[in-house]
């Protein structure tokens, strides 16, 4: 009872702070009817997940499980059980702080730390965006992947992980955290992509990241044929004051973790209805 009245405490407001997200991430555009020969034409096809923060911990049940305390800390969203013990079945079992029918899933990112203390994130969206010419399929359940490098000490491709102030601030987005004008639609936002083609087997590989792959012009790579969802994880941090670095290292080390734990059936019609019927979805609270 306690976890349930925790995560309902979590979600009080959430509705509301995520539209001001949805539209901080821009416009969504009409989708395409008919037949994708570009991918132009895939702008806007998509559904969102908007998620609430639900805990914090050094632990990370992808590259250290069962060692509490082996990672830095990380900031946890969706499942409300997730740590250094978790399993696909502990995480599928648990509520969640997403606020979509069916999305049990477990995302973790490095914590934000300004001037030295921690930072709670304001709110998350998760887009699940189709960046394939070639219909997407559902991720297979308890498919477990890493986007982006927690040792990194330069600039990532910001194709991967990007920050910036949202649409309204009019900042350039950048490797590294710019300075926001005051308001909560100009806030600091943390983007992290994974990648959508997957090898076809291989549920996890040892580094986490092999088993999975970024598409070309919208083609899969031939070692990587089976195109998935394209997650794209945004967060929103409140006005930022001081200077900025995460738990993992420098500002250069953003990542995130994506644990699939969805309700499959769920997951499979937007999947069906949402990406391969080239439609916009929205939040679907």
């Amino acid at each position: 009872m306690r976890t349930l009245a925790i995560v309902s405490s979590l979600l009080v407001g959430l509705a509301a702070v995520a539209a001001a997200v949805a539209l901080a991430a821009g416009d969504e555009p009409a989708p395409p009817s008919g037949s994708v020969t570009s991918v132009d034409q895939l702008r806007g096809v998509s559904f969102v997940s908007h998620c609430a923060f639900s805990h914090r911990a050094p632990d990370d049940p992808i590259v250290y499980p069962g060692r509490p305390g082996a990672s830095h800390d990380h900031t946890f969203l969706g499942s409300v059980t997730t740590d250094a013990f978790s399993t696909d079945a502990s995480l599928r079992a648990a509520a969640s702080t997403c606020i979509r029918r069916g999305e049990t899933a477990a995302y973790w990112v490095p914590t934000l730390f300004v001037n030295g203390q921690p930072v709670v994130p304001a709110a998350a969206s998760v887009y699940y965006r189709r960046g394939t010419l070639a219909d997407v399929k559902a991720f297979p359940p308890d498919l477990r992947m890493i986007a982006g490098s927690s040792a990194a000490t330069s600039p990532q491709p910001m194709s991967v992980t990007r920050w910036d102030c949202g649409i309204e601030a009019k900042v350039a987005a950048s490797s590294d955290p710019p300075a926001c004008p005051p308001g909560p639609r100009t806030a600091l936002r943390l983007h992290v992509s994974f990648p959508e083609c997957w090898d076809g087997q291989n549920l996890d590989s040892s580094d986490h990241h092999s088993h999975m792959a970024y598409d070309v012009e919208g083609v899969c790579p031939a070692s990587h044929p089976v195109a998935l969802p394209e997650i794209e994880l945004i967060l929103r941090y409140p006005e930022i004051k001081g200077s900025v670095a995460l738990s993992s290292g420098g500002v250069y080390s953003a990542h995130a973790d994506f644990v699939n734990t969805w309700d499959q059936i769920r997951l499979e019609g937007l999947v069906t209805d949402c990406l391969n019927g080239l439609r916009f979805c929205g939040g679907g609270g």
